[in-house]
């Protein structure tokens, strides 16, 4: 991928910050409202059977970095890979336990529950682009409806306008770090004379399938962390 490719992106991604800050926060108030989710406590939006990760923001990582650097590893999909088989990450996701839940969960119970991380506190709430079955691009307000938790509850005014805040607010956070990370790898490549290679990312991945270590740069606050890791991490 040549420099000029990672630009158009970054201008894509600019128009859906612009597209998503336009998106009337009345419409979003009023699909809270209808949608009246409450937790039923069944832990299952902790799990990989219903949630793949849980990507962490700058302010995210940084928390966790701060009670245990293990808890984190390179989000999954990762955006490139350059000539040298090395792979580039917008950010850090939770690890998760072999059977799937996430490293927080014990017994069903989050053990930072009052610390608990944007995301989480914001779940089944979202606010962006993307494509359904069919590849439809559309925008997606809620995540994993009917598949657990309770539901037309009855939700303030009040918070179900702070709920839409905070929504937004997390969407913008993390569209601006995949701007960020963007220029950064730009910068990076152009830097370096690196590019990213398709083939070399199939390859590699294969490669990481069948167990070989693999090396990935991460983005964390305007910096490219490299981290070495296996299929088993």
């Amino acid at each position: 991928m040549e420099v000029n490719s990672i630009d158009e992106q970054i201008k894509d991604t600019k128009k859906e910050l612009e597209a998503m800050l336009a998106y009337p926060d009345e419409k979003l108030i009023d699909i809270i409202k209808e949608v009246g989710f409450e937790c039923d406590l069944c832990a299952r939006c902790c799990t990989k059977e219903f949630n793949d990760h849980v990507f962490l923001l700058d302010k995210d990582t940084e928390f966790i970095k701060s009670i245990d650097l293990g808890l984190i590893k390179p989000a999954p999909y990762y955006e490139f890979c350059d000539q040298n088989g090395r792979f580039y990450v917008s950010g850090y996701a939770l690890r998760t336990k072999e059977d799937g839940s996430c490293v927080m969960l014990e017994g069903k119970r989050c053990t930072m529950y009052d610390r608990r991380l944007t995301i989480c506190r914001l779940y089944p709430y979202m606010l962006h682009r993307e494509t359904d079955e069919e590849g439809n691009l559309d925008w997606r307000q809620i995540s994993g409806l009917n598949e657990h938790g309770c539901y037309h509850s009855e939700i303030s005014e009040d918070e179900a306008e702070k709920i839409a805040a905070d929504t937004k607010a997390y969407e913008e956070a993390y569209l601006r770090q995949q701007i960020r990370f963007f220029r950064k790898v730009r910068d990076h490549f152009k830097k370096n004379g690196l590019r990213h290679v398709k083939s070399t990312y199939d390859r590699k991945m294969r490669a990481f399938g069948r167990g070989e270590e693999i090396e990935v740069y991460v983005y964390y606050k305007d910096e490219l962390e490299l981290s070495r890791i296996s299929v088993d991490d």
